[in-house]
């Protein structure tokens, strides 16, 4: 099957599978993540399998194998997808998960506390009653209040997610 035409319901359109990749990454690369990623990611995504290999995503997005391995590379380090090896071959499938958006939040929560270890340190360097100081100070209260606010809401996430599509 095909992922960018069929489904188990039939048929699907490829034209607006299409235009919804390419709008739907060009609302991640307005966010801030890279075009090739977020095009890789889009269709991934509005797979019905949501999973695709290097070839199937060359042929979607007509892109070569060595911008998919790039934007595979970004979109595993930022936990957004994984790898799989198909059974019996060498070739790898990629996959988008349910919980991606919950994943790559979470995973942020390392660099925010490198974030705050660092703006600690600027506000010993520059000084608590500096101007300078206190911006600092208040952009490390800030962080501190969204690391405690990120993991009460992933919380009630989960609670949400089980109560509305079930255990995963």
């Amino acid at each position: 099957m095909n992922p960018m035409t069929e489904s188990a319901g039939g048929a699907r359109d490829a034209e607006a599978v299409s235009k919804f990749v390419e709008s739907f990454a060009a609302q991640l690369v307005e966010a801030g993540m890279q075009r090739m990623p977020a095009r890789v990611f889009a269709a991934l995504l509005s797979s019905d399998e949501g999973s695709m290999t290097s070839a199937e995503l060359g042929e979607q997005l007509r892109i070569s194998p060595a911008a998919v391995s790039g934007a595979v590379r970004y979109l595993a380090q930022t936990h957004m997808v994984s790898r799989e090896r198909e059974p019996g071959s060498r070739r790898e499938r990629y996959r988008v998960h349910g919980n991606q958006w919950y994943e790559a939040l979470t995973n942020r929560e390392a660099v925010i506390k490198r974030w705050e270890g660092a703006l600690r340190e600027g506000v010993t360097s520059l000084g608590a009653d500096t101007p300078a100081g206190r911006r600092m100070a208040e952009t490390l209260a800030f962080f501190e209040f969204i690391e405690t606010e990120i993991v009460e809401m992933m919380e009630r996430w989960r609670v949400h997610r089980e109560k509305t599509f079930g255990q995963e």
